[in-house]
């Protein structure tokens, strides 16, 4: 099964034009863009409007946000009860959020998270799709490798010994063999899809939910401070806020070790195409050579 979302928009002017005729129908001033990514993303008036090629049908995230609004999660609000849907391209409307820009209160996050994952695989709608994460493409690291801009030797031994390591933790087997439990994750926990807003943090962008194990949720935020340059003490509040601290945890060293080498491998294939990618991907080289003053990475 797939994720909800897993391919980017290819063919922008279209997915530009499919949201003027949303906004149209909607009775909304015409859309300006945000940015282009898995999906296409514009403001018009008080609304984002989102324009994504979903693997499920058009309201299945309609349906996800209402369950896990009820079970205590903070989501963005959708506004409109209908999606717009053009062929294989589905428009939805949220409320604008209005980021205080006050810092993130990761413990609340934290508290959320938990809540998600005490959720049953049954009690997400049978519309939106459970997808093993371990299916995306940037798990792939051999086919990543190929695609990349060359490596050099020493980087290129540290990312392996990486993979060699970890990579175990890939398996579904694994899991097992260590009484792991899958839960419902959120997938891409990362303080990019948190907003801090007057009522508290809210959590956004679901695409990636998936089964998997707690952990999978705890690795992004367990290397920000180090590695992104994030602020102090992030994890540690969201582990408060969750309940427990899963530094040490084999799964969780794993996937944050995994994480940091799926996002170098993608940053060297997008260097074939964009010279930012190519000056970041030798910034993350530098990390893998095991430079003591490599820098911090940056997220875009």
């Amino acid at each position: 099964m797939r994720a909800y979302v897993d391919r980017p928009i290819v063919d922008r002017p279209r997915a530009a034009a499919v949201a003027r005729d949303a906004a149209a129908q909607w009775g909304l001033p015409p859309p300006t863009l945000l940015r282009y990514g898995m999906n296409a993303v514009f403001t018009a008036g008080d609304e984002v409007v989102r324009v994504s090629t979903p693997n499920a049908p058009a309201t299945a995230l309609h349906d996800l946000i209402d369950v896990l609004s009820a079970r205590g999660v903070p989501t963005p609000v959708l506004v409109r009860p209908t999606p717009y849907v053009d062929d294989d391209m589905v428009v939805t409307s949220w409320q604008r959020l209005r980021d205080t820009g006050d810092p993130i209160d990761w413990a609340m996050v934290g508290a959320a998270v938990r809540r998600l994952h005490h959720c049953a695989p049954a009690d997400v709608p049978a519309t939106f799709p459970l997808a093993s994460p371990l299916d995306l493409p940037w798990w792939d690291f051999e086919r990543q490798l190929r695609a990349s801009v060359p490596i050099d030797d020493a980087a290129r031994a540290g990312i392996t010994a990486a993979i060699e390591r970890s990579s175990a933790w890939l398996q579904p087997a694994t899991w097992a063999a260590h009484n792991v439990d899958a839960v419902v994750c959120h997938g891409d926990m990362h303080p990019g899809n948190v907003r801090s807003t007057a009522d508290g943090p809210v959590i956004v962008d679901f695409d990636l939910m998936g089964l998997a194990p707690a952990a999978w949720d705890h690795a992004p935020l367990m290397t920000w401070t180090q590695r992104w340059g994030g602020a102090e003490g992030v994890y540690e509040a969201f582990a408060d806020g969750y309940g427990a601290s899963l530094h040490g945890d084999p799964a969780a060293e794993a996937f944050s070790e995994l994480r940091l080498v799926a996002a170098t491998l993608l940053r060297g294939v997008a260097a074939r195409a964009d010279a930012h990618a190519q000056r970041e991907f030798e910034q993350r080289l530098r990390y893998w050579r095991g430079e003591p003053d490599a820098p911090m990475w940056q997220a875009a």
